[in-house]
């Protein structure tokens, strides 16, 4: 059974930083591309960051310079350090997990996690 557990959502003050984790289980997970995405209601969910296997990071633009994305293999969890958040960035949180080998994808999603940035 597979299972992304995100965890390290919360309330903040803007200015402020969290950091965001995902323990995933069930999974290979050093051969998985991770990701974090956010969603608002009524939003279409958007990439924030993602850490590929080959620990290639990707950012939207929106987070470059603030957050930053890494993964302890070791440990199954993938993280998002966010510093000097905005109120622009509360969301729900969402981790995700996807590979693609030998012509099989899987894609797997964590339940999602509040930041809310206010003060």
């Amino acid at each position: 059974q597979v299972r992304l557990v995100e965890s390290g959502g919360g309330l903040v003050q803007p200015g402020g930083s969290l950091r965001l984790s995902c323990v995933a289980s069930g999974i290979a997970f050093s051969i998985y591309d991770m990701g974090w995405y956010r969603q608002a209601p009524g939003k279409q969910r958007e990439l924030v960051a993602e850490l590929s296997s080959g620990a290639t990071a990707t950012y939207a633009d929106s987070v470059k310079g603030r957050f930053t994305i890494s993964r302890d293999n070791a440990k199954n969890t993938v993280y998002l350090q966010m510093s000097s958040l905005k109120p622009e960035d509360t969301d729900v949180y969402y981790c995700n997990g996807k590979t693609q080998r030998f012509g099989i994808s899987r894609d797997y999603w964590g339940q999602g996690t509040q930041v809310t940035v206010s003060s």
